[in-house]
């Protein structure tokens, strides 16, 4: 059975964290500074950003 996480942990995992598109690294930033582009990645410096998928359960 599948235990739920606690919603600090949903936070904490999941909130404000962005994954690029073109190399699958994770940055935490700031969600309208993502939408207007101003965030970089810092490895591959792309601006294509999506949000941290959650899983379904």
């Amino acid at each position: 059975m599948v235990k739920k996480l606690a919603p600090e942990a949903m936070g904490r995992l999941y909130n404000r964290v962005y994954v690029c598109k073109v190399c699958s690294s994770k940055i935490r930033a700031d969600p309208t500074k993502v939408r207007h582009g101003k965030v970089k990645c810092r490895s591959c410096r792309s601006t294509m950003l999506r949000p941290k998928r959650k899983p379904l359960v």
